[in-house]
C-alpha cells in the first residue's frame, strides 16, 4: 500500500533537515600526540668509574640517642675537588642481599646541604629521584650533608630499626655517596653516637669507644655498607673459634642467659661450615644476633657478618625454637655463597645500577640447602627439626597451583618486583621460591652425585672447590650459569646444563620430591604435625587438609588456591562465624575435620565477608594432615649420612 502525497513530503524535508545539521557538525579535532623523542632529554646519572673519589675522606656521623622519637640524625661531610660547581649524591637504592630497590628514601627528612656558613640550594636528578644535584659556590671545598632518617614504629611496614633497647644502625639508609665513582673508591670514615649505657658491634675494623661515641677506622663505602651496627644496653660475646664471635643483644639482661647446648653446638657449626668450603672467605666473623620482640625480623648476610634476630625467649626457651636455627648456618654460609661467590647479573659497581636476580636458585637456593644439612651436622638444631622443614616445604610445593604457570628462575625477580608485597594467593602467584624449592632440586643433585660416584662425592665436593677458592679472600668472584656448569660436571660428568635448566627454568615440573626419594625418604602425612610445624606455631594449622589457616577470632589469614576451602569461598578476611551448628572455635574445627572423615556429611559452616553471612558445606573427608618424611627401608639411608657429622 502506497504513501500518500503529504506523507511523502514531510518525510523528504526531515531527511532534508538531518543531512544539514549533519554537514554543519563541527569536525572532530585530532589528538595531540608529543613526539616520542621528547622523552629522550632525561639524563643519565655519570657511569660509576673504578677510580678513587678525587675530593678525599668523607666523614659520616650518625646519632642514634634519640630512642623516643627513633631517629637517626646523619652530618656527612663530603670533601670536594678543586673547581667542582655541582655535586650529585645519591641515596642507596638497590641494596645487597635485598635483591631489589629497597632503598628507604621516603623515610628521609629535614634533608639539608651547607657549604661553609651557606645553605645550599638542590633539586632532586631528573631521571633518578633518589640522586639530588647541588650546587656548589665557587671555591668551595667541601659540602657538609644533614639528614634524618625516621624508623618505622611497627613492623607493618617496614622493619624497625630502633628502640629503646636496641639499635640496628645500616649505613646505607643514613648515608649518600658521589655519583660516578665505584663505592669500593670512596673513602669513608664513620662514627656512632649511642644513649648513654650502650655498646656497639659490628665487622668494621678499628672501633674505639669514647663515653657514648664510638669511631671505627676509615674504610671504603662498600665495606662501610656491607658492615652494619648492633648496639644495646645488654649484651654478651661468645668465641666460637676460627676468629668468630657470637655478639648477642637482648630486650632485658634475663634474656642473655645461655644454654649449656648453645656453645659447643655453636662451636661445632662453625667448625662443619669452615670444613665444607675448606678456607674462610673472611679474617673475622661476627655474628651479630638481637633476642627482641621489638626490633624487626631479619636474617641477613653480609661479607664478614651477619644481621640476625630471634624472639626474646629464643634462650630461656631453648628447645622449643630449635625451627628457626637454621638462621645462623644460612646466613654465615653467604659468606662464601653470594657474598665472595656472586652471581654475575647481581654485582654492580654502585647502589644505583639495577641488578638482576638471576641466578638466586644457586645464591639462596643451595644456601637453603646447606643451612639445613648444617644445622643438622653441628647439633644446632636436632635431625627431626630438619626432617620436618624438608617434609614442610616438600608438601608446600607438592600442591602449588603456581608451579604449573610459573618456573623457579621467574621467581628471582620477585624482590625487583614485589619486595616485602601482601598477595591475596601467594600459592598461585608464587613468592621467593628460589629459596626452598630450590634447596629441594639441589638434595636431588646432590643424590645424583652420590649415587654415580658410588657415595665417594656429593654436592660437599662442589662447594669446595666453586665457593672456597683462597683462604682469607673478602673480595668477589662472579659467576655465571656456565661456571656452575663446568664445576658440577668437574665433580661428576652429567647433563648438568638440561638437569639446571629443566628444574630452574622451566615452569610444570613434577613436584620437587625425587631427590627425598633418592636420599632413601618418602614424603607421607599423619595427624598430628612434624617437629618443625609444630614448633612454628602450626601445630593446629589447615593448611594441609582444608586449604586455609584460620586465627583463634575465626579470621582466615591465608588460603590455598585449588584446595577444598578455597573451592568453597573460604578467602582470607572471610571470618568463620559458627562450625556446624556452634560458635567458631579451632579446637570444634579440628573435630569436625576428624569426624568428616566417614563422608557422610559435609562440614557446614556460617562465615561472614564483608557485612554478608553465607552458609558453606565444605567438603572434606581426608582428616588433619600435617607432612613428615620417612625411611622407605631398614637401616641407614642416603639422607641420614648427608646429615651426619663431619668432624669431630
Amino acid at each position: 500500500m502506497g504513501c500518500c502525497p503529504m506523507r511523502r513530503a514531510m518525510f523528504a524535508r526531515l531527511i532534508t533537515a538531518a543531512a544539514v545539521l549533519a554537514f554543519a557538525a563541527p569536525a572532530v579535532a585530532e589528538r595531540s600526540m608529543p613526539p616520542v623523542s621528547a622523552n629522550a632529554r632525561v639524563p643519565a646519572l655519570p657511569p660509576s668509574r673504578d677510580v678513587p673519589w678525587p675530593g678525599g675522606t668523607m666523614t659520616l656521623a650518625v646519632d642514634a640517642s634519640d630512642t623516643i622519637g627513633r631517629a637517626f640524625r646523619t652530618q656527612q661531610t663530603i670533601p670536594l675537588p678543586a673547581g667542582t660547581r655541582e655535586l650529585v649524591l645519591v641515596y642507596p637504592k638497590w641494596l645487597p642481599g635485598n635483591h631489589g630497590p629497597t632503598g628507604q628514601i621516603h623515610r628521609l627528612g629535614d634533608i639539608k646541604f651547607t657549604s661553609g656558613s651557606r645553605t645550599l640550594s638542590w633539586e632532586r636528578d631528573e631521571g633518578e629521584p633518589y640522586a639530588f644535584r647541588i650546587a656548589v659556590p665557587a671555591g668551595a671545598r667541601e659540602v657538609n650533608a644533614f639528614l634524618t632518617y625516621t624508623s618505622p614504629f611497627s613492623s607493618s611496614d617496614w622493619r624497625p630499626l630502633m628502640t629503646q633497647a636496641l639499635a640496628n644502625v645500616q649505613w646505607e639508609k643514613m648515608s649518600l655517596y658521589p655519583a660516578g665513582h665505584a663505592v669500593r673508591r670512596i673513602k669513608v670514615r664513620p662514627r656512632l653516637t649511642l644513649p648513654e649505657g650502650w655498646t656497639a658491634a659490628a665487622a668494621l675494623d678499628g672501633a674505639r669507644q669514647v663515653g657514648r661515641t664510638v669511631e671505627w677506622a676509615e674504610t671504603d663505602y662498600e665495606t662501610l655498607v656491607d658492615s652494619p651496627v648492633f648496639a644495646g644496653a645488654h649484651r654478651t660475646n661468645f668465641d666460637l673459634g676460627q676468629n668468630v664471635t657470637l655478639n648477642v643483644f637482648a630486650d632485658h639482661p634475663r634474656q642473655l642467659a645461655a644454654p649449656d647446648e648453645l656453645l659447643p653446638t655453636h662451636r661445632k657449626m662453625v667448625a662443619e661450615i669452615t670444613h665444607l668450603f675448606g678456607t674462610r672467605q673472611f679474617d673475622r666473623y661476627e655474628f651479630l644476633v638481637a633476642l627482641t620482640d621489638e626490633l624487626g625480623g631479619i636474617g641477613l648476610e653480609h661479607h664478614r657478618s651477619s644481621e640476625n634476630t630471634f624472639s626474646g625467649n629464643a634462650f630461656t626457651d631453648w628447645k622449643n625454637q630449635a625451627h628457626r636455627r637454621g638462621l645462623l648456618p644460612h646466613e654465615m654460609v653467604h659468606s662464601w655463597n653470594g657474598k665472595h661467590r656472586r652471581p654475575a647479573a647481581l654485582w654492580a659497581p654502585d647502589y644505583h645500577t639495577q641488578v638482576n636476580g638471576d641466578l638466586l636458585w644457586v645464591y639462596e637456593g643451595q644456601t637453603s640447602f646447606w643451612d639445613s644439612v648444617l644445622a643438622a651436622r653441628s647439633g644446632v638444631q636436632p635431625k627431626d627439626v630438619a626432617l620436618g622443614e624438608i617434609a614442610t616445604n616438600a608438601a608446600n610445593y607438592s600442591a602449588q597451583a603456581g608451579r604449573a604457570w610459573r618456573s623457579v628462575e621467574d621467581t628471582t625477580f620477585n624482590p625487583a618486583l614485589a619486595y616485602r608485597k601482601p598477595q591475596p594467593f601467594p600459592t598461585l602467584s608464587r613468592g621467593t621460591d628460589y629459596y626452598s624449592e630450590s634447596a629441594l632440586i639441589w638434595l636431588e643433585a646432590d643424590q645424583i652425585i652420590r649415587r654415580g660416584t658410588g657415595e665417594a662425592r656429593g654436592l660437599d665436593d662442589f662447594a669446595k672447590v666453586f665457593f672456597g677458592t683462597s683462604e682469607g679472600d673478602w673480595g668477589v668472584k662472579t659467576y655465571t650459569f656456565d661456571d656452575v656448569v663446568a664445576a658440577l660436571n668437574a665433580v661428576h660428568p652429567y647433563d648438568w646444563a638440561g638437569f639446571l635448566d629443566t628444574r630452574f627454568r622451566k615452569p610444570g615440573q613434577p613436584a620437587p620430591t625425587r631427590g627425598i626419594e633418592m636420599a632413601g625418604y618418602r614424603l607421607v602425612w599423619k595427624d598430628e604435625p612434624n617437629p618443625f610445624t609444630k614448633q612454628g606455631g602450626a601445630a593446629g594449622d589447615f593448611a594441609w587438609s582444608l586449604g586455609f589457616s584460620v586465627g583463634s577470632d575465626g579470621t582466615v589469614s591465608g588460603t590455598r588456591w585449588g584446595s577444598p576451602g578455597h573451592d568453597a569461598g573460604l578467602v582470607p578476611g572471610t571470618v568463620i562465624e559458627a562450625v556446624d551448628g556452634f560458635a567458631f572455635s579451632r579446637d570444634r574445627l579440628t573435630t569436625a575435620v576428624k569426624e568428616a572423615r566417614d563422608g557422610k556429611a559435609p562440614i557446614r559452616l556460617i562465615v561472614k565477608r564483608g557485612d554478608r553471612f553465607d552458609t558453606v558445606d565444605l567438603k572434606w573427608t581426608g582428616g588433619l594432615r600435617f607432612p613428615w618424611i620417612e625411611p622407605a627401608g631398614e637401616g641407614e639411608q642416603p639422607l641420614d649420612r648427608l646429615l651426619a657429622p663431619r668432624t669431630q
